[in-house]
């Protein structure tokens, strides 16, 4: 019903869909990037893409998968974009002349995760953020947004045996990331 409304250029359908799904898509936008303003930035994206190509729509995948997957489309293509831009920067903008840090990266918070909290989390969260896409994508769609390993699979195009290898190389990969962060912490 909501799919033939929004096919039919309904406006009132449109801001049903925005109201429904508005925070999905800005979560999961921001459990890949972890940047607040830029993932406001993709939300928008993902509902201008769903504007202008529902027509297209099958109905060949759940509503919630097909935006989930522009979702996660336009959350790598920013990464990529960024990564791209800093590659010849970063040593400029991060160091001075002496090798002095003159810039740390900013903190970056999710919005669903308890105020005390918010310092475990960051840490995760920039270990997240240096996984291989694939393991990513799943671990953010499993653990942060709840997500059964069969819609992973559905929103990923994979089965669920792919699913599960990505959530075991990525809880190896965080294992080892934190075990490393916290072994040198204790160092300090």
């Amino acid at each position: 019903m909501l799919i033939q409304a929004l096919q039919q250029g309904a406006q009132q359908a449109f801001s049903q869909l925005v109201e429904a799904y508005q925070h999905m898509v800005y979560n999961v936008a921001l459990g890949i990037i972890q940047q607040q303003e830029e993932a406001e930035d993709i939300a928008q994206e993902v509902f201008i893409q769903v504007y202008q190509s529902i027509k297209d729509f099958k109905g060949e995948a759940k509503l919630s998968t097909w935006l989930y997957r522009i979702t996660i489309t336009k959350s790598l293509d920013w990464q990529r974009r960024k990564t791209r831009k800093k590659r010849f920067g970063i040593v400029q903008n991060l160091f001075g002349l002496n090798n002095e840090v003159i810039h740390e990266a900013p903190e970056f918070y999710h919005p669903g995760v308890a105020m005390e909290n918010k310092e475990q989390a960051s840490i995760l969260f920039k270990a997240i953020n240096l996984l291989p896409d694939n393991q990513k994508i799943a671990f953010t769609l499993n653990k942060v947004e709840g997500l059964s390993y069969q819609d992973v699979a559905d929103i990923m195009s994979v089965t669920v045996a792919s699913v599960e290898a990505y959530l075991h190389r990525a809880k190896e990969n965080l294992r080892k990331q934190l075990t490393n962060y916290y072994t040198k912490e204790s160092k300090q």
